[in-house]
């Protein structure tokens, strides 16, 4: 189960990396860096539910936060999939920002659980 957890992560990455320059008008609309980060949350707190070592838990985490390390890197051609002119040449930052927080929020909650089950 950690294994499909883990390759949700990585298209979770995925779509929330090709559905970033998404626009609401005129203006960028970062929302699937958003839902993204909220997928890996729930993703994490899965993994949490099979496994009570909160690093396997991470697993969809860490394919995420790789996944968006291979995306940064240029492709054949010199292909790009972060990138833009004005706000979108902030994009690889926002979408970090806005993916990888929420997952670790919920790994930083069950580590204060954890500390304060063992007292």
């Amino acid at each position: 189960m950690l294994g499909v957890l883990t390759l949700d992560g990585v298209l979770s990455a995925i779509a929330g990396a090709l559905f970033l320059p998404l626009y609401l008008g005129p203006v960028p609309f970062p929302i699937s860096g958003l839902l993204s980060g909220l997928v890996n949350a729930a993703l994490v707190w899965a993994g949490l539910q099979w496994t009570s070592h909160p690093r396997l838990a991470a697993l969809p985490m860490w394919a995420w936060l790789s996944t968006v390390v291979i995306l940064l890197l240029g492709g054949p051609g010199d292909d790009i999939v972060f990138g833009g002119a004005g706000i979108m040449q902030a994009s690889p930052l926002i979408f970090l920002l806005l993916g990888a927080t929420p997952p670790g929020a919920v790994l930083w909650r069950n580590a204060q659980r954890r500390a304060e089950v063992s007292r």
